[in-house]
C-alpha cells in the first residue's frame, strides 16, 4: 500500500494528504512503511499500528471548534485510486470505516442531498473529518478495513464479536502411546490436528464418543509418566491403561489410527474393518472378541448415524441471518468431510436499522478473513463483491472458495434448519436479559466462557461433629434450580469429621456415574470452601479427566461469614476475586451456594432424626417390630429391660429362650 507523487494534494480544512515524497516530516518507522512497494497481503494483515495514511496530522483530536469541514472542497482533493476511508466526528473518533475500488466516488455518495438510509444520515451529521487510506487494490482495501474495524470498533459499521480461535482434536504424534486431547488454537504444532469444530462442548462431545469406543488416553503427560497403576479410567472402562502396560503398543497404535478416521470421517471404513476382524474372531472361536467388536461396530452406527448429513460431502459452512427487535443473530452449520460438527450462534453489534443482508455480508468478509474456511460457504444471501472476498481469501489461503446462495434440496434445507436455530438462539438472547440467565449470562463474562453455561453444579458438606455426615449436589439450568436432578450423598467409611474425605467421595461417586452413564457434564463446577476443598475437588477431576469439561470455583466466605464478602477461587484462570456485593454473577452464586446448604442440612437432619428414632433393639437378629413391641410393653420401657434376667425375657410372650439368651447377651457383653 503506497501512494504516488501523482496523488500529491495540498491540505485541506478538515483533512490532509501525504505527498508520498519524503519531505523530512515523517519519522524513520514511516518512511519505512510508505516505501514498502511489494503487493504482500500480509503486510495489510499485519500493519495495524503503521497503517499507510495519505493524512499528515491524523493524530491531532479535531474540537467543536475546529469542526470547519467542508465537504465540497474536501471531494476536490479526493484520489480516484483504491483505498479506505475513516469518518471522525467531532472527539477525533472513528465512527465509521468502509472500503472503494474508487474513494473518490465512494465517499461522494455520503455528500449527496439524500445519502440512503437514516443511519447514514444521522452519521453524516457527525462528521467533522475523513482520513483516507490509499492501497494497491481492493484486496488490500478490503483486509485492511477488516483490520481497523477490529481495531477502532466503530459505531456505525456491524461488528463481528469473535476474537476467539476455533477448537480442534489434536493427536500426539511421536510418542508410543498418542495421546488424544482438545486443543484451541491454530494447526502449526506437532502431531495431527482435526476440526475446527464450532465449540468447545462439540470437540468434548467427539472426545467423550472415542474414549468410549477405542479408549485412547487423554491424560496429561506428566499424569501418565507418573502412574504406578491404573487410574479410574481404567476401572470404569474408558482406557486400556498403556500407563502401566496393560496393553501392547501395536493395539494401541490400532486403536489411535481407528480414531483418526472416525475423527476425519471414515466411519464406514472403520465399520468394514471391524466385521472382517468379528468374523475371523469368531471363526476361531474367540467369542468375548468377537461380541466386544459387535458392540464396537454398534455404538460407531450410531454414532455415524447421528451426525451424518445427506449430499453432505467435502467441507461446507451453511451461514444464515435472523434479526428481531433490532438485534441480529448469524446461524453457521459446519460440515466437515460430511458430518455434521454442530453449529454456532454470533451475535454482531449493528445499527438498528441495518437489514439482515447487511449484517450478513459484513459478517461473512470480517469473520472467513480470521478463521478457516470451507471448500464451500452456502449463505442465504448474495454475498456483495463475492469475487473480491474470492481473491482475498484465495491470497491468504491459497485456494479457491466457492460461495452459494440460490441453492436448492438438501442445502436449501440446511439454510432453513439455520435459520430457524438462528431465531430460537436470539429469541433464547433476548429473553435472558433478564432474571436467571442475565445473570448466568454476567458469570460467563466472568468466567470467560464462550458460551452461556447450561449447566452448574454445586457440592455442600453437612454434619454435627461428625454424626450422619450428607453430602449434596445441587443442579441449575438456564430456568434456574432443576430439582428433579438434584442429589444426596450419604457418606460412610471416613474418619467423622473429615470434610476432605467427604468431599471427595461425593464427588467421585457422583462423576464416576455420570460417566458410565454419558449423562451430562456441568460446565462449572461450584464448591462451598476455600482452598482445601477446592484441592480435593481438583484431584477428583484430574483423575476423571474431566478437567476440560468443567471450571471449578471455590466460594470461600469471608472474614466475618457475612453474605457480600464471599471470594471465589477461579481456578482454571489461576486468581483470587472479590466481587461487588450488587453483582449478578456473586448473586447467582450466593444463590447457587445456599440451595446447597439447605439442601445439605435437610439431608443431615433426615438422615440423624432416623439414626435418633431408630430402636438398639433393631440390631438384634430375629427381632422383628412386633416382639420388639412386645418386651418394651411388657417391661414398661428399655432402661427396664436392660435390668431384666434372661429368664424374666423369656417369659414373655413369642420369646423363645434363644431369643431371651440373644437380647441378654446384647446388652450384657458390650
Amino acid at each position: 500500500m503506497n501512494s504516488t507523487k501523482s496523488d500529491e494534494v495540498e491540505k485541506n480544512a478538515g483533512s490532509s494528504v501525504d505527498s508520498g515524497k519524503d519531505n523530512g516530516k515523517h519519522s524513520g518507522k514511516e518512511s519505512a512503511a510508505d516505501n514498502t512497494n511489494d503487493h504482500d497481503v500480509a503486510q495489510a494483515e499485519n500493519s495495524s499500528a503503521k497503517y499507510p495514511t495519505i493524512n499528515d496530522n491524523k493524530s491531532d483530536k479535531v474540537t467543536k471548534a475546529e469542526s470547519t469541514f467542508d465537504p465540497q472542497l474536501f471531494l476536490k482533493t479526493v484520489t480516484q485510486r483504491p483505498g479506505v476511508y475513516q469518518m471522525l466526528n467531532a472527539n477525533g473518533d472513528t465512527i465509521y470505516v468502509g472500503k472503494a475500488g474508487n474513494l473518490k466516488k465512494r465517499v461522494s455518495s455520503y455528500f449527496q442531498k439524500d445519502p440512503g438510509s437514516a443511519k447514514t444520515r444521522i452519521m453524516v451529521t457527525q462528521i467533522v473529518n475523513v482520513e483516507l487510506t490509499v492501497t494497491n487494490n481492493e484486496i488490500e482495501a478490503l483486509i485492511l478495513e477488516n483490520n481497523l474495524i477490529k481495531e477502532k470498533r466503530p459505531r456505525y459499521n456491524i461488528l463481528l464479536r469473535d476474537d476467539k480461535s476455533y477448537p480442534f482434536v489434536h493427536i500426539t504424534t511421536d510418542q508410543d502411546f498418542p495421546r488424544v486431547s482438545y486443543r484451541r488454537g491454530g494447526k502449526k504444532t506437532s502431531g495431527k490436528t482435526i476440526g475446527p469444530y464450532p465449540h468447545a462442548g462439540a470437540v468434548k462431545k467427539s472426545l467423550r464418543y472415542i474414549q468410549k469406543l477405542f479408549k485412547v488416553r487423554q491424560c496429561e503427560d506428566s499424569y501418565f509418566k507418573n502412574r504406578s497403576r491404573p487410574c479410574l479410567q481404567y476401572q470404569i472402562n474408558r482406557c486400556t491403561a498403556p500407563c502401566v502396560g496393560l496393553v501392547d503398543e501395536k493395539e494401541y497404535r490400532r486403536d489411535v489410527e481407528m480414531t483418526i478416521k472416525v475423527l476425519e470421517g471414515r466411519t464406514n471404513e472403520v465399520i468394514s474393518g471391524l466385521a472382517d476382524d468379528m468374523e475371523r474372531a469368531s471363526s476361531e472361536l474367540q467369542f468375548e472378541t468377537a461380541a466386544r467388536l459387535r458392540d464396537q461396530i454398534k455404538n460407531l452406527k450410531s454414532v455415524n448415524q447421528s451426525q451424518y448429513v445427506e449430499g453432505g460431502k467435502g467441507n461446507i459452512d451453511v451461514v444464515a441471518c435472523f434479526q428481531k427487535s433490532g438485534k441480529s443473530c448469524i446461524q453457521i452449520f459446519f460440515i466437515r468431510n460430511g458430518l455434521s460438527l454442530g453449529n454456532k450462534a454470533f451475535f454482531p453489534s449493528a445499527p438498528a436499522d441495518s437489514s439482515a443482508e447487511e449484517v450478513l455480508n459484513s459478517f461473512v468478509s470480517q469473520y472467513y478473513l480470521q478463521h478457516e474456511v470451507p471448500d464451500r460457504i452456502v449463505t442465504q444471501y448474495k454475498v456483495d463483491d463475492v469475487e473480491l472476498v474470492q481473491e482475498a481469501l484465495k491470497l491468504r489461503l491459497g485456494t479457491t472458495v466457492e460461495f452459494a446462495h440460490n441453492v436448492r434440496g438438501e442445502q436449501r434445507r440446511w439454510l432453513e434448519s439455520a435459520y430457524e436455530n438462528g431465531k430460537i438462539a436470539l429469541e433464547a438472547r433476548l429473553a435472558s436479559r433478564s432474571g436467571m440467565a442475565e445473570r448466568q449470562d454476567r458469570l460467563r463474562q466472568l468466567l470467560q466462557l464462550d458460551e452461556l453455561p447450561n449447566r452448574l453444579e454445586c457440592f455442600d458438606i453437612s454434619h454435627l461433629s461428625g454424626e450422619s455426615t450428607v453430602a449434596s449436589c445441587v443442579v441449575f439450568g438456564v430456568e434456574g434450580a432443576i430439582k428433579a436432578e438434584y442429589r444426596r450423598f450419604k457418606i460412610s467409611d471416613i474418619t467423622p469429621g473429615d470434610d476432605y474425605a467427604a468431599m471427595r467421595q461425593a464427588l467421585t461417586r457422583r462423576y464416576t456415574r455420570l460417566i458410565k452413564e454419558q449423562q451430562r457434564i456441568p460446565e462449572v463446577l461450584f464448591i462451598d470452601g476455600g482452598q482445601g476443598q477446592v484441592s480435593i475437588a481438583n484431584e477428583v477431576i484430574r483423575d476423571l479427566q474431566l478437567e476440560e469439561d468443567m471450571q471449578i470455583i471455590g466460594v470461600a466466605k469471608g472474614p466475618a461469614r457475612r453474605p457480600g464478602e464471599e471470594s471465589l477461587l477461579l481456578c482454571r484462570q489461576g486468581r483470587e476475586v472479590h466481587m461487588n456485593h450488587d453483582s449478578p454473577a456473586l448473586h447467582l452464586i450466593q444463590q447457587i451456594r445456599d440451595e446447597a446448604h439447605r439442601f445439605a442440612i435437610a439431608g443431615h437432619r433426615a438422615a440423624r432424626a432416623k439414626v435418633r428414632k431408630k430402636s438398639v433393639l433393631e440390631d438384634i437378629a430375629g427381632l422383628g417390630p412386633k416382639r420388639r413391641k412386645a418386651l418394651l410393653t411388657h417391661f414398661g420401657g428399655l432402661r427396664e429391660l436392660k435390668l431384666a434376667s434372661e429368664e424374666d425375657i423369656s417369659n414373655v410372650p413369642g420369646i423363645s429362650k434363644h431369643l431371651a439368651q440373644q437380647v441378654y447377651d446384647f446388652f450384657h457383653e458390650k
